[in-house]
């Protein structure tokens, strides 16, 4: 799937699954990293997965090899960590599901080069020095893409899109107010409207 931005979606009730991703696939963002920060998340995936087939499902905020298997088990397409983690690296591996991890140094990046890994997460981007960051840790480390997170809104999507080493970018700007309407103007951008 050509993705270029990951929201974050953080469902408190399980009851807003449904509405929440409607939304998004309504405003033609068919992408959900689920968070594992509530009780609920595992159960939202399941439903999700179920409920919209053709969306890019996946977990987020998986910090631990157990919360990796339950949400792979849930039908999560791909686990988002806040940092590196080999354990979750091979559980993915082994289960065929894409991970990934978070990293801002050249020692994470190169572990996660080690593991096959070749799309980093980049967070919280803002705090680790953006764009001009990125670019600077891109230069020795030509076989490997990021996936900034934090810091990203619709004001320097355009920019940071632009740059080709730039996988997709991911945040939570468009989960709040009218999701359709935030996604709808996030499509624009992508499709520089």
């Amino acid at each position: 799937m050509d993705v270029k931005v990951v929201p974050v979606v953080v469902i408190n009730n399980i009851e807003d699954t449904i509405p929440t991703l409607q939304a998004m696939c309504d405003g033609n963002l068919p992408v959900a990293e689920i968070t594992f920060r509530t009780a609920c998340a595992e159960e939202a995936i399941k439903l999700g997965v179920k409920t919209f087939p053709d969306m890019y499902i996946g977990a987020g905020t998986v910090i631990n090899v157990e919360q990796c298997k339950k949400a792979i088990d849930a039908g999560a397409k791909f686990i988002v960590s806040p940092g590196l983690s080999e354990e979750v690296a091979l559980c993915c591996k082994e289960k065929g599901v894409t991970y990934y991890p978070g990293c801002v140094t050249p020692t994470e990046i190169m572990k996660a080069i080690s593991l096959g890994i070749e799309v980093v997460k980049f967070f919280p981007a803002n705090v680790y020095g953006g764009l001009k960051a990125i670019k600077a840790l891109a230069g020795p480390f030509k076989q490997v893409k990021f996936l900034p997170t934090g810091g990203v809104s619709l004001e320097n999507l355009k920019e940071f899109l632009e740059y080709d080493r730039i996988f997709a970018v991911g945040g939570s700007w468009m989960m709040k107010g009218d999701i359709k309407a935030n996604c709808l103007a996030i499509d624009k951008v992508i499709k520089g409207e």
